[in-house]
């Protein structure tokens, strides 16, 4: 069965099984400890430190190993502010970072926005650095489009602005080293092939840093609690393993995914390929089907052997659309991201690509998608009244209508789905025809369309 979403979790390297193994034998002692077996863990421990380190582009005595990438965020934000008090509270983030920095950074963050592609613009991103700004906060690359950003120019604007730059690697750190200038960087051991419950945290010296929450002796202060030994030694020895292979692995997939890139449009009417093109990463296509419910499609897709993510608005824990989506200001249903491991086969893509088009016109038939033959006529006006359905009903009933509209006519969709404020603009882009705005009614709002082919 093709496992498509290693960006949510690679499959465990076969060099992190045999660390995990050797070092469950020789790592179980407390490495702060002085006799024989405290000593050899301690040797461990250091060793997987300095293999890190080099991989990062750090120091090993500026990296602390923490019990996820997440916790590795939020002590990084926590801890840049704390030291960076007297300066303000002001954080700046792109609108598409990781929900972990988001919400380590809070509300009162100042939010950069992103072109339609993900990426958001240096310049943009330096305008809102100012004398009160505390921390600035940039991916490396994005974690459902695969869109790099452009860390170097933001890093070299941070640091002649005097505010440090906090960079999430968790996506790109096992395909290369991240580009220089950051004062802060975090990362997950399960996204490179490495076990989980392992992040990275790097921080410069001379970063104004102080720890947060109760004080402890380990890992410098900044993550308290005993380290997870084996699994630091198989995290460091995965790292230093994948890197190896990046080169010439990401050469490899990334054929494959122009080849998803490319094909997907010609197989399968009214899709999206979104994400930069040519500024990405090697492993990771997104795209979206109009008149699809993404988590319908995922449950096909899975029945026909498949495992692939789903960053759609439709999902049995929340109706939300996907804020990197709604950022970037493209279609939230139907959207699909294949993300490829290491070493998947050419034949799996291919067997993809052909069971993808008959998965998404089952789909679209079970939801009764419009067709060519569904429109005729022409009016001068027409409601659409969706209120009390969900995506991706509100934008197949505006599609099965368009056509019966005199060109420059007007059609006004009711909704009450929250998917609909992201969705119905978005297939105006697709389809080439005008969104005019919304208007908010007692329940929901009006969304206005007009014809112009």
């Amino acid at each position: 069965m093709p496992y498509f979403d290693a960006a949510s979790s690679a499959p465990l390297h076969p060099i992190a099984r045999q660390a995990l193994q050797a070092s469950l034998d020789e790592g179980w002692a407390d490495p702060a400890r002085l006799y024989r077996e405290g000593r050899r863990a301690r040797l461990l421990l250091d060793a997987a430190r300095e293999a890190a380190a080099e991989a990062v582009g750090c120091r090993p005595d500026e990296l602390t190993f923490t019990p996820s990438g997440t916790h590795a965020v939020h002590l990084g934000i926590a801890g840049a502010l704390a030291g960076r008090r007297r300066t303000g509270n002001r954080v700046v983030v792109s609108a598409v970072e990781h929900s972990s920095v988001l919400h380590g950074a809070g509300d009162s963050a100042v939010t950069v926005p992103v072109d339609r592609s993900g990426r958001v613009a240096a310049d943009d991103f330096v305008a809102e650095l100012s004398a009160d700004t505390a921390l600035a906060c940039l991916q490396s690359a994005n974690h459902e489009v695969g869109t790099e950003q452009p860390v170097a120019e933001v890093a070299t604007a941070c640091r002649t602005a005097g505010v440090p730059l906090l960079v999430d690697a968790a996506q790109s750190l096992g395909w290369g080293p991240t580009p220089g200038g950051w004062s802060l960087l975090t990362a997950s051991a399960h996204k490179w092939g490495g076990p989980a419950g392992v992040g990275l945290l790097a921080v410069r010296k001379g970063v104004r840093f102080a720890p947060q929450g109760p004080a402890d002796e380990r890992e410098s202060g900044r993550s308290p609690g005993f380290e997870n030994l084996p699994a630091i030694v198989a995290a460091a020895a995965s790292l230093r393993a994948v890197r190896a292979e990046a080169a010439q692995e990401s050469v490899r997939l990334r054929a494959l995914v122009d080849r998803i890139r490319t094909r997907v449009p010609e197989l399968v009417p009214d899709v999206e390929v979104v994400g930069d093109p040519v500024h990405r990463l090697p492993h990771l296509v997104t795209f979206s089907c109009l008149y699809v419910d993404g988590e319908t499609l995922l449950h096909e897709l899975d029945r026909a052997g498949f495992s692939v993510s789903s960053g759609s608005s439709c999902t049995s824990s929340t109706l939300t659309p996907s804020h990197v989506l709604r950022a970037m200001g493209v279609l939230s249903e139907g959207n699909i991201r294949l993300s490829l491991p290491t070493g998947t086969a050419p034949a799996d893509v291919e067997h993809f690509l052909e069971v993808l088009p008959g998965v998404v016109s089952s789909v679209r038939e079970r939801l009764g998608a419009p067709t060519p033959t569904q429109t005729s006529g022409e009016a001068d006006a027409l409601v659409v009244d969706a209120l009390g359905k969900l995506c991706p009903i509100p934008v197949i009933e505006l599609a099965k209508v368009i056509g019966n509209v005199r060109i420059g006519g007007v059609v006004r969709v009711l909704s009450d789905d929250a998917a609909a404020r992201l969705d119905i603009p978005a297939w105006c882009a697709m389809r080439g025809q005008e969104f005019l705005g919304e208007e908010p009614l007692g329940e929901g709002s009006g969304y206005l369309v007009r014809r112009v082919q």
